[in-house]
């Protein structure tokens, strides 16, 4: 098991966005704002340390809405995890950011702050809101002067695909840390309709993608590989090699779901993942560690049950994405809808 646990923490859905796929709001425009009490996000805290305590895992927070730093105890949350010398990430919007509030949030603990840019300038706008990617860009060089990592996060659809290879060179020029991609979840048939990429249609993005990290290897930029399909995309290219010697039954790699994450919502629920329908409990109400090894949970880790990956000899290593395959069937055992595998690899 991983020696660390990551939990998505969302401690407000006020936001200064309404972003397209924003699957917070997702068909809902008039949702009521959440938002997480100073006293019930230190029983939160408090009751994720005892899970990582009990499971001796070590916590990592990504702090995040909306926009966490909307929430009026925004700060005081800082000092509690100070306080328990915990470091954390934000995953956050620009807008609110400057040198002081950057270093300020270093200063708390704060070494990652991820940002989002999906796509160019009048496709990232046209997603978010007119002049978000000048400022997202503008930011990058603040986060880094204080010291902390700039993240660049991008969701990759039909709608914006043929970009992202330009944008990566968008990202190394202003010296982001890190870029990584990930697929977006459909929240709707329509949008299932409206932003769906045929599977070798895909792999072709992936290729276009693999010759620009190739082109700036070295540059300063980490390129995350986030999409577990990757792992694909390099087992027929020869790079990844399936280990030899495996222990049985043991889950390598692949979607997190179930091993070493969970989604913590303003309202207390508890999601095995936020992309997709999958509350297990309230962390107000229930013990992490018992969610964390329930039933409900387990309903997650059914990994023979995956109708094409159980045939796979990735299975242990990819499963392509679980949240993406629920949006688009609500199963999140059926084929991934990108996967381009249809038989077994030569490398197998």
């Amino acid at each position: 098991m991983n020696p660390y646990f990551a939990f998505q923490w969302h401690i407000t859905d006020n936001c200064d966005q309404r972003c397209r796929h924003c699957y917070i709001f997702s068909e809902d425009s008039c949702k009521k704002l959440a938002e997480m009490s100073y006293s019930d996000m230190e029983k939160v805290l408090d009751n994720c340390l005892d899970m990582c305590g009990k499971l001796s895992r070590t916590p990592y927070f990504y702090i995040t809405g909306g926009d966490p730093i909307l929430h009026p105890d925004f700060w005081r949350l800082l000092e509690l995890l100070k306080k328990h010398e915990i470091t954390f990430a934000i995953l956050g919007n620009p807008f609110h950011l400057n040198d002081e509030v950057c270093r300020r949030l270093y200063d708390y603990g704060c070494r990652k702050y991820q940002l989002s840019l999906d796509g160019l300038r009048e496709t990232h706008d046209s997603f978010r809101k007119p002049g978000s990617f000048d400022i997202t860009l503008e930011k990058i060089s603040c986060i880094r002067r204080a010291g902390m990592y700039c993240a660049i996060m991008s969701t990759v659809s039909k709608t914006n695909m043929d970009e992202i290879p330009g944008l990566i060179d968008v990202v190394v020029e202003k010296q982001a840390d890190v870029f990584a991609v990930g697929r977006y979840c459909p929240t709707s048939e329509e949008k299932s309709a409206e932003f769906h990429m045929e599977p070798l249609e895909y792999r072709a993005y992936l290729e276009k993608c693999w010759e620009k990290f190739e082109q700036y290897k070295g540059c300063g930029t980490t390129f995350q590989l986030k999409d577990h399909l990757w792992t694909l995309f390099l087992y027929e290219k020869g790079i990844f090699k399936i280990p030899e010697n495996l222990k049985p039954d043991t889950i390598y790699d692949g979607c997190h779901c179930g091993i070493c994450h969970m989604t913590i919502l303003p309202t207390g629920d508890v999601y095995a993942c936020r992309r997709m329908e999958s509350r297990i409990g309230n962390a107000l109400t229930d013990s992490m560690a018992d969610l964390f090894l329930g039933e409900k949970m387990d309903q997650y880790r059914q990994y023979d049950s995956f109708e094409k990956c159980a045939g796979c000899e990735l299975l242990r290593f990819c499963r392509g994405c679980p949240a993406v395959t629920f949006g688009y069937t609500g199963n999140m055992y059926a084929p991934d809808p990108q996967c381009w595998k249809t038989t077994s690899s030569p490398n197998a």
